[in-house]
């Protein structure tokens, strides 16, 4: 398995001129307008592939990015990277993810992989099922990498789909659960960019019935991300 990570506060990587030229720009850029209507601008969906399901110690392997941009997936607009490895994770691990060996310690420098995630992603709030898991990955992996605290909104589709249709949330559980009851298609589960798609799908529901559940506008759909876990 890819050793695990965990930066020390204060030290800063040595990084690239072009890598550093991405970050500035990046934090240059101006926040989402919380305001705006649930269905409209850029909602970006984000899954990764890890070493293991451990998000304090595992390594991050993949990430894929997928925009719904005002209503609608932008199959144009995505982002999949795969992370060069030292040494690739286990075999059972692979089997997972599908991410081999080969492909690991063949992968993109992390840093300037990270620094195009950053990019592509923007000041766009973020969406994913089980955010908690991504978000922890990508903190680390960033941190580690490019020195950069990431603090982004997450839309937690795992809070927000029990809400939108209750009488279904006491008897589906977990990503897969969801996709069924809405048959969504997955053409490569547990694949970054392909549980990207999956989860996209998924919010287009979730944005059709934000109105109906309190939350007319971005701000006050991320806002139940995470409260729901009080409600129920």
């Amino acid at each position: 398995m890819a050793p695990a990570f965990w930066p020390f506060r204060g030290v800063r990587p040595s990084l690239d001129p072009a890598v550093s030229e991405r970050l500035r720009h990046w934090k240059s850029l101006r926040e989402y307008d919380p305001s705006r209507p649930a269905k409209a601008g850029r909602w970006v969906v984000v899954d990764v592939e890890s070493s293991g399901l451990d998000a304090g110690r595992d390594a991050l392997i993949a990430v894929g990015a997928l925009a719904v941009v005002d209503g609608a997936i932008d199959l144009a607009d995505s982002f999949e990277a795969v992370l060069r490895q030292d040494a690739p994770s286990s075999v059972e691990n692979i089997e997972v993810h599908g991410i081999g060996g080969t492909e690991q310690t063949e992968g993109e420098a992390p840093d300037a992989a990270l620094a195009d995630f950053l990019a592509f992603v923007g000041k766009d709030p973020l969406v994913a099922f089980h955010a908690p898991f991504d978000s922890i990955m990508l903190k680390r992996a960033i941190d580690h990498h490019l020195g950069v605290a990431f603090k982004r909104p997450w839309l937690d589709l795992a809070d927000i789909a029990p809400l939108a249709w209750p009488k279904y949330a006491s008897r589906l559980e977990g990503l897969d659960a969801w996709l069924e009851q809405f048959a969504i298609p997955v053409a490569f589960r547990h694949r970054a960019i392909a549980d990207c798609l999956a989860t996209a799908q998924l919010m287009l529901r979730v944005l059709e019935e934000a109105p109906v559940i309190g939350a007319p506008t971005a701000g006050r759909l991320l806002g139940l991300s995470g409260a729901s876990r009080w409600l129920t």
